[in-house]
């Protein structure tokens, strides 16, 4: 089958499946939810729903640790309700993305049961290694290596008397690709999954399934924690890459990984070799961090615009961006990036800020709504294993109050709290005991308030991804971008076949002053959207409200 361009003109919907609705009123949301909501998401004018991990799975980093590849967790319903949701998506003129989580399994899998038994041919699935020897004698791990949530990345099974690799939790046990039949397990898998309808893949953590043969030590230690070296990009990830590519050549589907470490100027071969069709990127999520995730200072306009113009140029002609500012892995955008006190005005800035850029948009559950972070009083109320680890790392260096601020500031927990689908109990989520503690703002915060009211961020986003459709200068335009710097104000330019869209997005919460670059006459431009009245230019400039957000269509 020719592999054609399709995912070029969609905007996905991403579904975090424990918190997105309850259809049997347990309290965990699940596929008859899912089901319930289909007219909903196809309302928002999205053409792909994709799923966030649906397997079996005990649940250490909710669903991203696999206990079975060919099942639904029984949590989230079984094969049967897939199946409908994934007609019923079909039937809807929308395609079902599954998410794909190969870099690692858990250690409830049954190969890695298997796995502990060195006479097994699944001891080779993982990477099981002796210990080293200290001068004393003293047990040591393998090499130096320290996973992404906190600890060493070798877990020592006393049974085995060998150690384990895990680049994340000690429940995820990292695959050895090298081996041919883990390679081979995958692309059945991949086939398990397109043979019943799946119109392609999401894969995590993709670019660690290739290691450094010998999986020598890092130095300096500090690069083995955040996968910049010894992990990431490893010598046969292309090789390996491409092999799935090739096997699964006879469906037309998407591939998107999830690349982080990945600089910009590598970018490009991913994408140009068909081992991809897009690639997530974190760059631009780090506008508001020092060094790490965890570790927050203030927002800067100029990093965020920094990164996406660097991707925006360096992929232009040759791949393809996908666009995205919230999902499972970060903290809510609004409260990041925006501000809660102006939750619509900062939430339209930053959605057309993004969404008019060259790529294909993916927008997170309950990001249309502008749903915002949670602040619990303490930590142990954010059960997310990454949350945890920081936890325990920062206490080593700051006070339980200022580790409270970060957590509340940058959990992965925010976007994971129930869906608020109205202001009744439980927000609409659920008629049962929710698994996780609801927003207090559902009240005002929610799909019914905001379907009802005109000029509401849900119906911006419905009238935002319309336009994206009926305009080719959004899928085929040129990027420039103008005032690279400013700190307050993200503007660009798309051009295509003679016509012009300049986007001015404020990202910050005073008035400013904005002067439009000589190239432009705002008084010769279609206003197309906006996210305040009386939009009075004076002279070519005008005093930018509050993330006041102006897009111009010049003809």
């Amino acid at each position: 089958m020719k592999r054609t361009d399709w995912y070029k003109d969609m905007v996905v919907y991403q579904i975090w499946p424990r918190s997105f609705c309850d259809g049997n009123g347990d309290g965990i949301g699940d596929l008859w939810g899912v089901y319930s909501k289909l007219d909903y998401i196809k309302s928002l004018g999205v053409d792909a729903i994709w799923f966030s991990p649906l397997y079996p799975s005990p649940n250490f980093d909710y669903g991203y640790d696999v206990a079975d590849y060919r099942s639904i967790n029984p949590e989230y319903g079984d094969l049967d309700i897939f199946r409908r949701v994934l007609d019923g998506a079909h039937e809807r003129g929308m395609r079902v993305i599954m998410d794909l989580v190969i870099n690692h399994t858990s250690t409830e899998h049954e190969w890695f049961k298997q796995s502990r038994d060195k006479l097994d041919e699944h001891h080779d699935y993982y990477f099981w290694r002796k210990p080293r020897r200290a001068r004393n004698g003293a047990r040591k791990c393998p090499n130096n290596w320290d996973s992404f949530f906190g600890g060493e990345a070798w877990e020592y099974d006393e049974e085995v008397g060998e150690y384990y690799l895990h680049v994340f939790a000690k429940e995820q046990a990292d695959l050895n690709h090298d081996n041919p039949a883990v390679r081979r397990e995958v692309v059945d898998i991949m086939r398990f999954w397109l043979g019943m309808g799946v119109d392609g893949f999401r894969e995590d953590a993709i670019v660690y399934i290739s290691k450094t043969p010998g999986l020598p030590d890092q130095f300096p230690r500090a690069l083995a924690a955040n996968g910049a070296k010894k992990f990431t990009e490893g010598p046969n990830l292309h090789d390996y890459l491409t092999f799935y590519r090739n096997s699964i050549s006879d469906y037309d589907c998407v591939i998107i990984g999830e690349a982080d470490n990945v600089p910009v100027n590598r970018a490009a071969r991913y994408l140009e070799s068909g081992e991809m069709d897009l690639m997530f990127t974190f760059d631009h999520m780090r506008a508001d961090c020092i060094g790490t995730d965890f570790i927050h200072t203030k927002f800067s306009v100029k990093k965020l615009k920094r990164a996406l113009s660097a991707w925006q140029e360096a992929l232009a002609g040759r791949g393809w961006n996908a666009l995205y500012l919230e999902n499972h892995d970060h903290a809510r955008v609004i409260s990041r990036f925006g501000s809660e006190k102006y939750r619509t005005e900062s939430g339209k800035a930053l959605a057309a800020a993004y969404m008019l850029l060259q790529g294909t948009p993916f927008v997170y559950q309950g990001q249309e709504i502008g749903m915002t972070n949670l602040r619990l009083p303490n930590t142990d109320m954010y059960p997310d294993v990454m949350t945890q680890g920081n936890v325990r790392r920062a206490m080593r260096h700051f006070s339980p109050k200022t580790v409270l601020r970060l957590v509340q500031d940058t959990a992965r927990d925010s976007a994971r709290t129930p869906m608020q689908w109205n202001g009744g109990k439980n927000a609409g989520f659920t008629e049962g005991e929710p698994w996780f503690y609801v927003n207090a703002n559902y009240t005002s915060v929610n799909v019914e308030a905001e379907d009802s009211a005109p000029d509401s961020l849900l119906n911006f986003y419905r009238k935002l991804i319309a336009f994206r459709k009926s305009e080719p200068i959004v899928r085929h335009g040129t990027y420039t971008e103008l005032l690279p710097q400013s700190p307050n104000f993200y503007v660009y330019c798309r051009e295509y076949e003679g016509r012009r869209l300049l986007v001015i997005a404020s990202l910050v919460a005073k008035e400013t002053y904005f002067t439009c670059p000589d190239d432009f006459n705002l008084a010769s431009g279609e206003l197309i959207f906006k996210n305040h009245e009386l939009n009075v230019v004076v002279n070519n400039a005008f005093t930018a409200r509050p993330y006041e957000l102006r897009v111009y269509l010049f003809n």
